[in-house]
Order: structure tokens, then sequence, then C-alpha cells
């Protein structure tokens, strides 16, 4: 291995300042323990620290604020353990005065792998340095003793410490980005520090060219209209694609806290456009991002005048007793609520009997009255099944989204806005991200500001970056109803719109699906909604994770999607795996015969959107609410 000398003093420094949070973070695990291992003082390589753990209680204190509050409890970890890793270490150590050795090492990580790295002995010592001590407090997070939340919080701690301490983020220390300033005479650095003043005024770091993207020019470009609209929502309907639609209209409800089009992409995979190609007679739900103005909204209102106003709304547009609908993610959690408030009003009004399954057409033929016919009709629930997507019903398992949650921080939430106020859109965006740092946040530090790269155009990254803000009481009722307190699968114990509410009573056929790398609705959470719902089920398991595994379209015939046709659903996802099949390709071409079968005859497709005067085109889709930028 050869010096470069462009590293120079400044690049010897950050080596220092590196290696000296390497022992602050060792002394706060010490610190977080009653005492430290016998030998690890002696840890060669971290400095001459009278106490040698330090430093990554301020990364738990930052990422996770509810650890802070309170006097500091001691951390137990398993003295096995921390034999074995500290054993593991010293000769880790040892093996780092051999060059083939430390090469070996850089080349099993992407971001030390390439040539430059390894031809640089401050760098290859610093990224491989920062291999054995991240392998070394890993596995010290994995040692802590207690309960499940303490020891997920640390790990996550844990993995944003070390994800922020790579030396590949720090432009002295970064081989491959200052081998690049010297090749482009600077020009990749002026052009980083160009990328980094924009993000700043942008308020977020950008995850592709998002100058390439134009919402309704080449994302959400299937052609429509908007046919109704509140302070809320704005409900588009969709031009058929085909002669014929179905009978009973569907409708899809997305998730508040994103934009709608996430099923509206690109044409070769939208789930929008993929519906109407089906015959479908589509409507959307596009929620307004909410300002100042809708600061007070509530969980009740989002049920009442969006959720449940859809829902009539396109009943009332196509004059059908009943329709079809979907929800993902939250949009799902939101649906089934509505659902539930929509069944005790039902029950009310017309009786068990009548809400729990409607007469068919061949038995309602029979009476020989149309006007009969009509009545038995207005009687059948309103909504003839229901498809979720990524959903949470049951709350029990929410994946690694758990670590935020607490009686406390739901309380400071509460405080915060719970009577009004607006969580801000780029906050919750933020938290996502850092659910996975090094694919989310660091990769596109490291491209767009140290390479002074433009990170390559990308439909659904351009969509994720697109945030939109919540109503504070909203949120906080999100958070302590279902997230903290479980309640929606409680029978009687919330009242939603005026209605106690029971999830069990929902008798409508429902298509369930969830994805199995799933790292915000874990799949067997997903799975869990089967074990509520009281009507004819399906469930499906996807490839890919929460947003990739929902938007494969069969075209591509990617990944692949798990069944069981023997109608079984026991108690516990494992069991509905171990006798479930894999099919290769998309999951959309099982829903779409599914939905089918639940969508009645066919009719003429409509020549207009909306009703007569009634629901005239307010203009095209995909509408104003979606352009508005939180």
């Amino acid at each position: 291995m050869n010096f470069d000398p462009s590293w120079g003093q400044a690049g010897q420094s950050i080596q220092q300042f590196w290696q000296e949070q390497w022992s602050k973070s060792l002394q706060t695990l010490q610190q977080m323990q009653s005492g430290a291992p016998m030998g690890l003082s002696a840890m060669p390589g971290l400095g001459a620290a009278p106490n040698p753990w330090a430093g990554i209680m301020d990364a738990m204190q930052s990422a996770m604020p509810q650890m802070a509050t309170g006097p500091a409890q001691a951390v137990q970890f398993d003295a096995a353990k921390l034999q074995g890793l500290q054993q593991e270490y010293l000769q880790s150590v040892q093996s780092l005065a051999d060059g083939k050795q430390i090469q070996a090492l850089l080349s099993r990580d992407k971001r030390f792998a390439k040539p430059e790295w390894s031809a640089n002995p401050v760098a290859s010592m610093a990224a491989a340095n920062y291999l054995l001590g991240s392998r070394m407090l890993t596995g010290m997070a994995e040692a802590v003793q207690g309960d499940e939340k303490t020891r997920n919080r640390v790990r996550f701690a844990v993995e944003q410490w070390v994800a922020a301490m790579a030396p590949s983020n720090f432009l002295a220390l970064n081989a491959d980005a200052l081998s690049k300033v010297v090749e482009t005479k600077g020009e990749s650095l002026a052009q980083g520090i160009a990328n980094l003043l924009a993000d700043m005024r942008q308020g977020h770091v950008s995850m592709t060219d998002e100058s390439l993207f134009t919402v309704g020019k080449n994302v959400a470009t299937t052609e429509g209209a908007v046919v109704f609209e509140n302070e809320l929502f704005q409900l588009i309907e969709y031009k058929p694609l085909t002669a014929k639609v179905f009978e009973k209209p569907f409708l899809m409800v997305p998730p508040c806290i994103n934009k709608f089009y996430i099923l509206d992409l690109q044409p070769d995979n939208s789930v929008i456009r993929y519906a109407v190609s089906q015959g479908h007679r589509t409507f959307v739900v596009s929620w307004r991002n909410p300002d100042e103005s809708q600061a007070h909204k509530s969980w009740d209102d989002y049920i009442e005048d969006g959720v449940l106003k859809a829902v009539s709304t396109v009943q009332d547009i196509c004059e059908a007793p009943q329709i079809n609908v979907l929800g993902f993610c939250v949009g799902g959690t939101m649906l089934s609520t509505a659902m539930a408030v929509l069944a005790a009003r039902h029950a009310r009004e017309h009786g068990q009997a009548q809400a729990a399954k409607p007469r068919s057409r061949a038995a309602a033929a029979k009476t020989g009255s149309k006007t009969a016919a009509a009545k038995v009709e207005a009687h059948v629930f309103p909504v003839a099944s229901m498809t979720l997507l990524t959903t949470l019903i049951d709350f029990r398992d929410t994946g690694i989204l758990d670590i935020f949650i607490d009686e406390n921080m739901v309380r400071l939430r509460e405080m915060q806005m719970g009577k009004g106020g607006l969580m801000k859109g780029q906050d919750m965006a933020s938290t996502f991200s850092f659910l996975r740092p090094n694919d989310l946040v660091w990769n596109y530090v490291v491209g767009n500001y140290l390479m002074g790269e433009t990170p390559p155009p990308f439909d659904l990254l351009y969509w994720n970056s697109d945030s939109t803000n919540l109503p504070g009481p909203f949120y906080a009722w999100y958070l302590r109803n279902l997230y903290l307190e479980n309640n929606l699968i409680k029978p009687g114990v919330l009242t939603v719109c005026g209605e106690k509410i029971d999830m069990s009573q929902l008798k409508m056929p429902v298509y369930i699906y969830g994805s199995r790398e799933d790292h915000i609705v874990p799949v067997a959470a997903a799975y869990a909604s089967s074990q509520v719902l009281g009507g004819e089920r399906r469930f499906v398991m996807g490839a890919s994770g929460h947003i990739a595994g929902v938007i494969n379209p069969p075209a591509k015939n990617k990944r692949s999607h798990w069944l069981r046709e023997d109608g079984e659903f026991p108690g516990a996802f494992n069991d509905w795996l171990a006798e479930a099949t894999e099919y290769p390709g998309s999951w959309w071409t099982d829903w779409s015969a599914w939905l089918g079968s639940h969508a009645g005859k066919q009719l003429a497709a409509p020549k207009s959107y909306g009703r007569a005067r009634a629901y005239e085109a307010i203009e095209d889709a995909p509408g104003r609410y979606v352009l508005s930028k939180a």
C-alpha cells in the first residue's frame, strides 16, 4: 500500500477524532453497567482514557429522548458474551498487522470495497478499525439483558451510532471521495457543496434527482378527474379503459401520511391503472396536505368526513347499493375503523339479520318485483369486499417502530399537539429514513455531498420525499389508542364517530396482503388481521418490503408470493406459512381474480365523470391537493 499525500495533516486529525469517538462510545457502555469486564481497559487501540468504554449514551439520548428522562438506570450485560467479545476483538486487532487481512475485511463491506481504500494506509486502517469496533458494539448491544423493548432500543441506538461514525461519511477519511476530488480537480467537491446547499433549502436529503419528476406529468398520470372535494380530501374518478365495467365501483383509500400517487407512479407499475384495466370503475381518495387551518382535525373527522364520506359519495355517484374498497397502510387502518363504524350503524338501523349477508340477485329476481328487490338492496351492507395492504389492525407487533412508543412519548405528543398543531411531514419522513440509516441516509450523504453526484431518477424515492403533515389531534389519538394501547381489537372499548366499534362484526370478505421483509408492518402483524375480522378471508404474502412488495406489477414477473388454499387461518403466522405454497411473480393477478368475484355483473362503461349536475368534474386528475408541499 502506498500513502496518498493528498490526505495530509487534516486526514490524520480526523483519524484521531474518529478514534476518540470510539473510545467515548466504549466509555458510555461502561457507565451503563456497574462494572467493566476484567481486562477491557487493556484493549488496544482505545486510548488511555481512565474509563475505556465511552460515548454511545449521547447517541441513544439523541435517537430516543424518552430514554434520557429520569434517573439513569444501569443496563446489565451477559458477562459470558462480553468476555467472548473481548477475546474476539483482541484476536481481530492482531490481524490488522497483515495487509492482506485488512484488504479481505474491507472487501466484505461495499462502503470500503473499492481499491482506493486498500491503497491508502490511513483510510484502510480507519475502515478496518471501524469495522472491528462496530462489530464489537453491535455484539455488546446483543449482550444487553432486559425486556425486549429495552434490548431493541439499545440495538437501534447502537445502529444509529455505528452508521453515523463510518469513516466513509467523513471527507478526510473517504479515500474514494478524495480520489475523485483529485481526479476532477476539485469539481466534485464544489458540486457536493452545491448539492448540500440545495438540500438545505429544500429541507431533506435528496434520494433521487427530483428535478426530473413532476406530479401529473410523469408520475400520477392515469387519466381521470376530481368529482368531489371537501376540506380533507378530493375524490378522483378514473377514465375507464374497458368497454364494460363491473357494477360495483371500487374505492381506494391510501395513507394520509403520504401522497396517494404511490398507487399511480408510472403507467407500467400503477395499481390504479391496473384496477381500471381490469374493468373496475375506480375512485381514489387524495388526502389534503393539512396546514394550520386543519391543525385541529381529529381521527373522528378523518373517519366521518373522510373515509365514510368517500364511501357514500361513490355510492351516490354510481347509484350503487354496494362498492368494493381497498386500504393501504394507515389508510387500511382508517378504512377498517370506518367499516366498524358503518357496521355499528347498519346493525342499529337495519338489524343484524339484514346486515349479515345480502340476498343474491337470483333470489331477488324470484320475488318478481323490482320494488321488492330495490328494498332488499337498500338494506345490504354498503361494502361488498375489503382489501387491506400492509395494514395494522392488531398493534401488538409494530416492528422497529415499537422502540419509539411508550407512555412518556405519547403523553408528550398529547401535550404538544393533542388539542391542535401539526406533526410535520419531514419529521416523520426522517424517522422512517433512520430506520434504515445506511441505505436511506448515509448512502445519499456520501454520494450527494462527498462525491458530488446526483442520485439517479427513481419514481418511488421521489414519492418517498414528497412528505405530508398530520393534524396533531389525529396523530396523538392514533398513537395512544392504537400503537400504545392496541384498542382497535378490543370490542366496545373505542367509540369512534359516536359508535362503539367491534372489528369482529365486519362480515364482508377481506383480502389481506403482507410483505415478507416489511419493517413498518411486519408480515406477522398484517396476518394478525385474519384473527380479528369476522368474515371470509384470504391472505397472501409477497416478497420484498413495505412499498416494493406492494408495487409489483405482473408484467415484470418479479418476486414471488405465497398462498394456501385450504381456508385455514391458524393463530400463529408461522403455522400458516408452514403450509403455504410459493408462486412465482406478482400477487396482483390473484387479487384481481378475487376482487372480480365480488364485483358483480358487467355494465356499459360510463361516458363521463361523476353524475349529471350533482357531481360534475371539478378539475383533471391528479387534482390540486396532491400538489401541496409539506
